[in-house]
């Protein structure tokens, strides 16, 4: 049976033919592809009324908030650009009153309206930042820290909230720890990779059984405290080991920002296309996490939530909530470009 990444590849291929000019293959990890771009012409991959240099592209809010954009940009499949492409426009007042009527329905009835929508999102206040929670010293918005794809700065009837989102299009799982690498550049690597796969050790004695540990990250600081020990138990090595390191990390980052009580509501969050099931199911064999739609807020059941909503179910909610004189453009071109 294809996978939803070949099918995906082979649609942005025929979109590109039928939309764009330029057919020259991009080049990207060493290949020449048709379903990528000439790196330079990166901005092809987005929705018109974001891309160029205009006050309200894509670009100007990279260069203004120093933000590096994503090294696979260029690629039709990117899911950086996916994010960009669904969420970025609506940053608008428009937009934001269509997002909270949406997060009301999916995160919680609490939220009164979105104040900003933010790309590789991280607070300012160094308190909040990735550097102070997580340990996160050497890396900024874009790279190299727990920067989540978009985030959705909110209003609640209690206080200030935020909603971290990962946003993902075909990738078929979460990536392995960076900790499990036997060379790290800068860093000393690790002795002993079978650790990972005693969970409960892990835990036990994270200082010595984790090498993140080693590198002085926090991520255990928050998590720790809040593990079911009886889902623990029940696994087969620490979920964020081979295939939920991004899950991992963004959820430390919400718990530590929850733990500051500046926030009435902190959620960690993932977005999905819906036809990618396997995403969901992707610590299954491995981990034993059958499924991160419900055990996941489980297995990390602290003071950050934890949801999943699909790509659909915000598309469906412009397509129904939205006026057609300022969004029939972006509803065609999404539909036309993944076939949402």
């Amino acid at each position: 049976m294809t996978s939803f990444k070949d099918q995906m590849k082979t649609y942005q291929i025929k979109w590109r033919r039928e939309h764009l000019t330029n057919q020259e293959r991009g080049k990207q990890n060493a290949g020449w592809y048709d379903h990528v771009l000439p790196r330079h012409q990166w901005q092809l991959n987005l929705w018109p009324e974001i891309s160029g240099e205009s006050i309200n592209s894509v670009s100007s809010y990279l260069k203004d908030e120093r933000i590096r954009k994503h090294n696979g940009s260029h690629n039709l499949l990117s899911s950086w650009i996916l994010c960009a492409n669904l969420y970025f426009p609506f940053r608008n007042e428009n937009g934001r009153q269509l997002l909270a009527g949406f997060l009301r329905e999916t995160v919680s009835d609490q939220i009164v309206k979105v104040e900003s929508v933010e790309l590789e999102h991280a607070f300012k206040e160094y308190h909040l930042t990735p550097n102070f929670l997580l340990g996160e010293t050497d890396g900024g918005r874009g790279a190299g820290q727990t920067s989540p794809d978009v985030a959705f700065e909110v209003e609640t009837s209690n206080g200030p909230g935020v909603i971290l989102v990962e946003c993902k299009f075909t990738e078929h799982n979460f990536y392995p720890c960076s900790g499990r690498k036997k060379k790290s550049a800068g860093r000393p690597p690790n002795p002993n990779v079978s650790r990972c796969f005693d969970f409960l050790g892990v835990l036990q004695n994270p200082s010595e059984q984790c090498h993140l540990c080693a590198w002085e990250r926090k991520y255990w600081d928050h998590l720790g405290p809040i593990v079911d020990m009886a889902i623990a138990a029940s696994l087969k090595r620490c979920p964020a080991a081979t295939g939920g390191y991004q899950l991992f990390r963004q959820h430390a980052l919400a718990e530590g920002l929850a733990n500051t009580d500046e926030f009435a509501l902190v959620v960690s969050s993932v977005a999905y296309d819906y036809r990618n099931q396997d995403l969901m199911k992707c610590m299954a064999r491995s981990t034993g996490i059958d499924d991160i739609r419900t055990l996941w807020n489980k297995l990390f059941a602290g003071k950050a939530e934890f949801i999943t909503f699909t790509h659909q179910d915000w598309v469906m909610w412009v397509a129904e909530n939205g006026q057609m004189d300022s969004w029939g453009n972006w509803l065609s071109y999404i539909s036309e470009r993944y076939d949402l």
